[in-house]
């Protein structure tokens, strides 16, 4: 069965989740490219497997498709993957009026994106997610990035998409650890404000994946509603990742995202029991959760190391980190506090 959220932000876009999508987002996506030329975006795992599709719905709706195809992994999602990107789209002739495709995972939707928006200054895309991470949280609410040396997401913009299709179909290819890691983001959303639907990955069960991934988009498509930029409400789905991403820049972003954000959330429902500010026994029931899942709870870097790569986030205000804390499983809240105390935040966070 399909789903659709409504997200209301700027114009406002749906988000269709069901099966079969790809076979029909010609006609979905026709009506929203005037100038009549797609552009598709893809990496070299996923485009094999639906480009093809991808490109002959597109045309099938009447309009001229070319493609962009990089090399897949973290390491691509640079300013100079980016500007080969750019250059690709001039040489494609697309203007102001055409449309941008990202077919595939959160670095193909950030660098799309990112793409869009600053191409001609701005042009519209959508997103085609493929994978669960992508479907549940980087695909939804126009946030776009690259990395740079200093740090994952340094360089980016806001720009929404003009609609995402998640065909679910796309989840049969994936490897079960890209499955898992996106249930870890999943999970998250139960954490901050749903405990129902936290405890339903107690015992997933697979067929029900449009209906979860649906939930999880209408919980971010509020949060995004409220706080479009990310000024401070929407910080709240930052739960996990300001430890999370110091992890990813340990590992030479070799770490996968949910995986990190899995480790990072038991950190910091940990710390909080710590300091008496989480209910008693939450860190157990998390670990329980997320290891039922096949993800990981224990860190393996140590606290200085973790506070020094964190104390580059980009969430960062001034000397300040606002981080997000659990009072109880399905409640949280934001604490603003100085960098120098990342260090304690790990030091509470690791397990000992």
């Amino acid at each position: 069965m399909t789903r659709t959220v409504r997200i209301d932000v700027g114009a406002g876009y749906d988000v269709t989740v069901g099966p079969g999508l790809l076979d029909t987002c010609g006609g979905a996506l026709a009506p929203l490219c005037r100038g009549g030329s797609a552009f598709v975006v893809s990496d070299s795992t996923v485009a094999p497997l639906y480009l093809a599709q991808v490109r002959r719905s597109l045309e099938e709706a009447g309009l001229r498709v070319s493609s962009f195809v990089f090399p897949a992994g973290e390491k691509s999602k640079t300013l100079a993957t980016l500007g080969h990107m750019l250059e690709a789209m001039a040489e494609a002739g697309l203007t102001r009026s055409d449309l941008a495709v990202a077919l595939g995972g959160g670095v193909t939707g950030d660098m799309t994106g990112f793409a869009a928006g600053v191409y001609q200054r701005g042009i519209s895309y959508v997103q085609l997610p493929t994978t669960v991470l992508a479907a549940v949280d980087s695909s939804v609410g126009g946030k776009t990035a690259v990395d740079l040396r200093a740090g994952k997401n340094m360089a980016g913009v806001f720009i929404q998409p003009a609609a995402v299709l998640c065909d679910t179909d796309t989840f049969a290819t994936l490897p079960e650890k890209w499955f898992r890691d996106g249930l870890a983001e999943s999970i998250k959303y139960g954490i901050l404000t749903d405990r129902e639907l936290f405890f339903r990955f107690d015992g997933l069960d697979r067929s029900e994946m449009p209906e979860l991934i649906a939930r999880c988009v209408a919980i971010k498509g509020e949060y995004v509603h409220r706080d479009p930029l990310d000024c401070w409400d929407r910080r709240y789905l930052n739960l996990g990742h300001t430890m999370a991403h110091a992890m990813e820049k340990l590992s030479g972003y070799t770490l996968a995202h949910g995986h990190a954000v899995a480790m990072g959330t038991v950190m910091a429902a940990r710390y909080g029991e710590r300091l008496g500010l989480t209910e008693a026994g939450t860190t157990e029931e998390i670990c329980r959760i997320y290891s039922k899942n096949g993800l990981p709870v224990s860190c393996p870097y140590d606290a200085g190391a973790l506070a020094r790569a964190a104390s580059m986030d980009k969430k960062r205000t001034g000397g300040d980190v606002t981080v997000v804390l659990i009072e109880t499983i399905g409640r949280c809240f934001l604490k603003k506090m100085p960098v120098s105390e990342l260090y304690e935040l790990a030091r509470l966070g690791l397990e000992g």
